[in-house]
């Protein structure tokens, strides 16, 4: 995997300095917070989140997940996660997608999702699926243009969770 994702938000002039780069424990705590921002906006942290939130390296990297952080002026502003995935017939789970509600709306997401999706790509996998929540359009919005399309349910260890997505890739 490269260092960096050079490619920028496809709506930001040339002049933003974004960049894309994989997770390092300095991006820890701005994991963290970025998630607990969106989650507590629109529900509540759950136990599961503080589990995976709480110990990126133990419950993400660590069984072969990648998590990426969007850089804008050297400072965190998106992060996005893929965790090895427990469900039959997918490879990953696009998690964890955040992005400062401040830069938001600029394509930092959209950013996020497609060097997520190629570290994924790199990394041999065929399928991926997510859980969302239908109180989220506009990042069911983003996951559609990107190819996910509805899957059948199953059990999520979240309360948020009533929509689940897949994409082969």
């Amino acid at each position: 995997m490269a260092d960096t994702f050079p490619e920028a938000p496809d709506s930001m002039h040339p002049g933003n300095d974004v960049r894309i780069v994989p997770y390092t424990p300095a991006y820890r705590e701005a994991f963290f917070r970025l998630n607990q921002a969106w989650i507590e906006r629109y529900f509540e942290m759950e136990p599961r989140d503080y589990q995976v939130l709480g110990n990126p390296q133990e419950t993400i990297l660590d069984p072969g997940g990648h998590i990426l952080v969007a850089l804008a002026g050297g400072q965190p502003v998106g992060v996005c996660a893929l965790l090895a995935s427990a469900r039959p017939g997918y490879d990953f789970e696009l998690a964890k997608m955040g992005v400062d509600p401040a830069s938001q709306g600029r394509g930092i997401g959209r950013a996020l999702a497609r060097a997520i999706l190629e570290v994924a790509r790199n990394s041999g996998a065929r399928k991926i699926f997510l859980e969302s929540s239908t109180r989220l359009p506009a990042a069911l919005s983003l996951y559609r243009k990107l190819g996910f399309r509805e899957i059948a349910g199953g059990p999520s260890p979240y309360k948020r969770s009533d929509i689940r997505m897949g994409l082969s890739l």
